[in-house]
């Protein structure tokens, strides 16, 4: 159950950091309660997970996973270009994530 916390945490964080790119610096009320919103659920779910998952797995999961889908969400629907070392940034988050639950942090 603390993995489907964690994904819907993650979901939650990205949502909100995209709604945070149409805030226009928060002067949008739609996009700007969407995005505190989304905060306040990402981090009641990601405090739920961490009663079953250990911190460095759920952290390292939910920071590298977010970071993955937020840069894909900025190259596919913002515009952003991939740069090589974007896509070596991706790859490294990536694989830290997955070095830190090979390693033990579980």
């Amino acid at each position: 159950m603390g993995y489907v916390l964690l994904a819907g945490a993650i979901a939650a964080e990205v949502a909100a950091t995209t709604a945070m790119k149409y805030s226009e610096g928060f002067s949008r009320l739609w996009p700007s309660l969407i995005t505190v919103s989304g905060y306040v659920i990402a981090f009641a779910l990601l405090a739920q997970t961490l009663k079953t998952v250990q911190v460095g797995t759920a952290y390292a999961i939910w920071a590298g996973a977010g970071t993955a889908v937020i840069a894909a969400i900025g190259m596919v629907f913002l515009g952003e270009g991939l740069t090589l070392a974007k896509a070596a940034g991706i790859v490294l988050v990536i694989g830290g994530v997955v070095l830190l639950n090979l390693g033990g942090a579980h």
